[in-house]
């Protein structure tokens, strides 16, 4: 992954430092401020996925939360970070509900419950762990209190009126049962073993250090059109090729060690 998103930030080099010297007003205002140790302010009121109205409160004081703030309408980043999420839960042994609370809140006041609903009925469907509905919430809310929350993580974003999209940073937040900020993984990608570890050491009080941040965007400007294109396809075609030459040279190498078996075998009968 670091190797994909490095190449990522080469080829985005190459393809915007002729034109572009300074990065688009949107992008300027984006980003995710590590706050390690500050609390969540646990009195704030959202509406979880069946409309109901809860605090913050109600997912913390008994087990470590990990959180993600997305918006629901989003066409590409944050459906790619949740479907990245799945994965690495399929992988971990911890369920959400019983070893951690999984919260997903909308950061776009205009999304409500019925649209939470939808999105949590198709990433149980994906999940398919048995139980997972009682401990991964989609919370929506007014705008004050997703202000709040979003400022308190240190989660920036920003709208961009000609795209009609949010310009956001894609990661996930762990927290302590006690509502304190115990670490960050960055990117649409997590590493079931840095989730499991994460989920660990919050549940145990435990704040991490300091990260460099790499962080992926909703979008990148173009200069060529004039408009903002999708960073995550730009990440998608790079894996694609990484996994190639990835196979690729696993077959080569495969091969290349058959064929010395053969002459050392075929040498040993002479």
């Amino acid at each position: 992954m670091t190797l994909l998103l490095a190449l990522l930030l080469t080829a985005s080099g190459r393809e915007a430092s002729p034109q572009v010297l300074t990065p688009p007003s949107a992008l300027r205002e984006v980003g995710f401020d590590q706050k390690l140790g500050d609390a969540l302010p646990l009195d704030l009121s959202l509406r979880d996925e069946t409309g109901r109205e809860v605090r913050l409160r109600d997912y913390f004081g008994r087990r470590p939360v990990a959180m993600s703030l997305v918006y629901f309408d989003c066409p590409m980043l944050c459906t790619v970070s949740l479907n990245g999420l799945v994965s690495a839960l399929e992988v971990v042994s911890f369920q959400p509900g019983r070893e951690f609370e999984l919260l997903t809140i909308s950061f776009d006041p205009r999304e409500g419950p019925e649209l939470a609903a939808h999105k949590k009925k198709g990433y149980l469907a994906r999940l398919k762990r048995p139980g997972a509905e009682a401990g991964w919430h989609f919370l929506t809310g007014d705008a004050a209190a997703l202000d709040r929350i979003a400022k308190a993580v240190g989660f920036r974003y920003a709208w961009d009126e000609e795209t009609r999209q949010f310009a956001h940073p894609a990661g996930l937040v762990v927290l302590t049962p006690e509502g304190r900020i115990a670490r960050y993984l960055y990117g649409i990608e997590y590493a079931p073993k840095d989730l499991r570890l994460a989920l660990v050491e919050s549940g145990e009080g435990q704040i991490s250090s300091p990260i460099d941040q790499l962080l992926l965007y909703c979008y990148q400007y173009n200069p060529a059109t004039g408009r903002y294109g999708a960073t995550i396809m730009t990440v998608l075609r790079l894996g694609a090729v990484l996994t190639v030459l990835g196979l690729g040279g696993f077959i080569l190498v495969m091969r290349r060690r058959e064929r010395t078996a053969a002459r050392e075998s075929a040498g040993g009968t002479a």
